[in-house]
């Protein structure tokens, strides 16, 4: 290969993005944009759950017990209601996600230490927030039990009792338990994927199209010389793209970087060489524009986010799916950019992701040399 050749393909390359402000926007502007948008709106976090109550019992006892769910940032009380039409009504306008029902008898079960019952009506139709907003309830729950427990103990002059067991809860790596912190190093990996091959899956199907593939083909420049001259340009602004997203996670989203700055750099190359080989070898294959980026959306997106343990954990999938991850390249950048991010780990814990990765790199690069071929067809 001729170091001169391949610097003119990439000079004219670097010079049709600079001038198409399409293509510089699709490149920059897109993935920043995308990281904004799915950082701010994508997230787990189940915070200030919109809740109506109807006390029947209207003491003091339930008003302090009412109080325990005012009192938490994982509720919002917003208003009372008087029937279960009230109620119904709240839940089916979207008003509030759960209602709490406390019954007429609620504070001479409490004075009196018998089992007081409450009734809890929660709206099942997104499941996990259902599940994850009983949980908190059943915690507020059971702590009020307790308080009221050990106010009883100690009214009657006994001892204080303590629980059995006294379960100290740290969480490593995200200690606030924020979503953002490993959506964040997801979502960089995931739209990378995505850009990376809709970049370069337009670049030889262009080529064709426009008539100039002819000309090339005429010229003593090898396939070789050409796929590589026309990476380069793509493969720098990948990386820049890849230093935006870092900035924006570390001052806009506040996301931690506890792990090698250089690694993290040094995967990110791996990966893009391979995901700019793809859409080269996808542009190869179509010689359509239209079909290159369509079917360069299927073979990134689709897979790259439901598959890459990026939103979804792949240990809850079916086995045979479980098998297929295995060949989606994102899923091994999630894993070491979520170890570098969160876990500050290197490559003695990530070694066989970052192989499988280099794997992925070169076999990308080995097929669109191959199925290039300098002649008309």
């Amino acid at each position: 290969m001729k170091l001169f050749r391949i610097s003119a393909i990439a000079r004219k390359e670097f010079i049709h993005v600079v001038r198409d402000p399409r293509s510089l926007g699709m490149a920059i502007a897109i993935p920043m944009l995308l990281l904004v948008l799915f950082g701010y709106a994508l997230t787990l976090d189940v915070d200030e759950v919109p809740m109506v109550v109807w006390d029947q019992s209207e003491s003091q006892v339930s008003r302090e017990f009412i109080s325990r769910f005012e009192g938490s940032h994982y509720f919002s009380l917003k208003g009372h209601a008087r029937n279960y039409r009230e109620l119904e009504q709240a839940i089916d306008s979207g008003r509030a996600f759960m209602a709490l029902i406390i019954p007429t008898d609620f504070a001479r079960r409490i004075e009196s230490g018998r089992l007081a019952p409450v009734q809890l009506i929660v709206d099942g139709s997104d499941s996990n927030t259902a599940t994850i907003a009983i949980g908190y309830v059943d915690a507020v729950a059971q702590t009020y039990s307790q308080d009221v427990a050990i106010r009883e103990i100690q009214r009657i002059g006994r001892r204080t009792l303590h629980p059995p067991v006294d379960i100290q809860t740290r969480a490593w790596f995200n200690a606030d338990m924020e979503s953002k912190n490993y959506i964040i190093p997801g979502l960089i990996a995931v739209i990378m994927m995505v850009i990376a091959a809709l970049l370069t899956s337009l670049t030889v199907a262009r080529e064709w199209e426009r008539g100039t593939m002819e000309q090339i083909i005429s010229t003593p420049v090898t396939s070789q010389e050409l796929i590589l001259g026309k990476l380069i340009p793509y493969f720098a602004i990948g990386m820049f793209d890849v230093l935006l997203a870092a900035l924006m996670g570390e001052y806009l989203f506040k996301v931690p970087l506890r792990g090698n700055v250089g690694l993290l750099f040094g995967m990110a190359a791996v990966f893009l060489a391979g995901a700019l080989s793809l859409g080269m070898a996808i542009s190869i294959l179509t010689r359509s524009q239209l079909l290159a980026s369509q079917l360069a959306m299927v073979l990134t997106f689709l897979p790259s986010f439901l598959l890459s343990d990026f939103m979804y954990a792949i240990s809850n999938m079916p086995k045979v799916i479980q098998i297929i991850t295995y060949v989606i390249p994102a899923r091994y950048f999630v894993t070491i950019l979520k170890g570098i991010y969160l876990k500050g780990v290197g490559l003695e814990i990530l070694a066989l992701e970052a192989g499988l990765l280099t794997i992925f790199g070169v076999a990308m690069m080995v097929l669109a040399n191959v199925k290039f071929k300098k002649r008309l067809m």
